[in-house]
């Protein structure tokens, strides 16, 4: 079949790489504009964009596909496009464009977790489970019916961007499975039950405030959920520090406050802070203008200690990035 996918992540490549190394043609690649990035904002492009670049696919770039979009991809003539989170929302008149629709690779197990963030909002909600949905696109945000799944377990340890990386390759195999049943016209189409969705949003530098007041398994969902962007955030001695891994243990509280490092706080076994039921340890951490440091190194280079708390913060944070 002849094919225009939109991608813009790191998200998007095992589909896009799958579909070039099968029996189908990528007849170009739908992106989002290069944006600036990094101290000096230069403008960079998409992973999607490098990726095609590098294989001589051609690359289209719309400010807003439904309005500048419609000429150009109706030239191609697909037969179907695809979409790995692209990032615009389509109008019919580009739905119809080819003859098999617009078919979308959704993280999560439909109707769960529709919208911007499905990944991040299953680990930040503590689930055991999530998947990939291969989905037929309408015009409404992810309402489309379900043509395949496929479900895998989430690791307690596992963060957002570990998770996103797996389920990437899950649906990239899924999907070229999906594009055989459509091109012999055996897919199952299925109705998504409506009532029992959920909507998710982006997640902001202000939802990603540690409170250690609340449990163990809360404050590592939150660590986990918000790695690698845009990063939890806790305030210790006047300094805003990223919290990048946290891990719940087996320890029992103490009687410190919810914040305080706790034994067995030392370089050789780590970095333990009591919460409000439950204690964590604190894998990985940053300071500002510092790397990424275990919380061993942290605690061996008098940055953690134990008997020092964490201050109660407020947005807006103080760490450079």
């Amino acid at each position: 079949m002849r094919i225009v996918f939109l991608g813009t992540p790191k998200f998007a490549i095992p589909s896009l790489e799958k579909l070039v190394e099968s029996r189908h043609e990528v007849v170009a690649v739908v992106t989002q504009l290069d944006k600036p990035a990094g101290r000096g904002k230069k403008m960079m492009p998409s992973p999607v964009k490098e990726f095609a670049k590098s294989h001589g696919i051609k690359v289209l770039q719309f400010e807003k596909i439904s309005r500048d979009g419609i000429d150009d991809l109706s030239a191609l003539k697909p037969d179907i496009m695809i979409t790995a989170a692209y990032g615009q929302i389509l109008s019919q008149a580009i739905i119809n464009i080819a003859k098999f629709g617009v078919i979308n690779v959704h993280g999560s197990l439909l109707p769960k977790y529709r919208g911007s963030s499905p990944i991040q909002t299953a680990v930040l909600n503590g689930d055991s489970k999530t998947g990939i949905t291969i989905m037929q696109t309408e015009v409404t945000l992810d309402t489309g019916d379900i043509l395949s799944t496929e479900t895998t377990n989430i690791d307690p340890h596992e963060t957002a961007g570990e998770l996103s990386q797996r389920l990437s390759v899950i649906g990239a195999n899924l999907l070229l499975q999906t594009l055989d049943e459509i091109e012999n016209g055996t897919v199952v189409k299925t109705k998504q039950q409506h009532a029992d969705a959920t909507i998710t949003k982006k997640i902001t530098k202000e939802d990603c405030l540690v409170n250690f007041n609340k449990s163990a398994k809360q404050v590592r969902c939150l660590v986990l959920g918000s790695n690698p962007s845009p990063s939890a955030r806790a305030k210790l001695n006047g300094e805003t520090i990223l919290i990048h891994k946290a891990f719940e243990t087996d320890f029992d509280n103490t009687s410190e406050a919810p914040g305080t490092f706790v034994e067995p706080t030392s370089a050789k076994a780590g970095a333990f802070v009591q919460c409000g039921q439950g204690i964590v340890e604190i894998i990985e951490a940053q300071f500002p203008g510092g790397k990424i440091l275990s919380g061993k190194q942290l605690v061996g280079g008098r940055k953690f200690a134990l008997g020092m708390s964490f201050e109660p913060i407020t947005f807006p944070a103080d760490h450079e990035e």
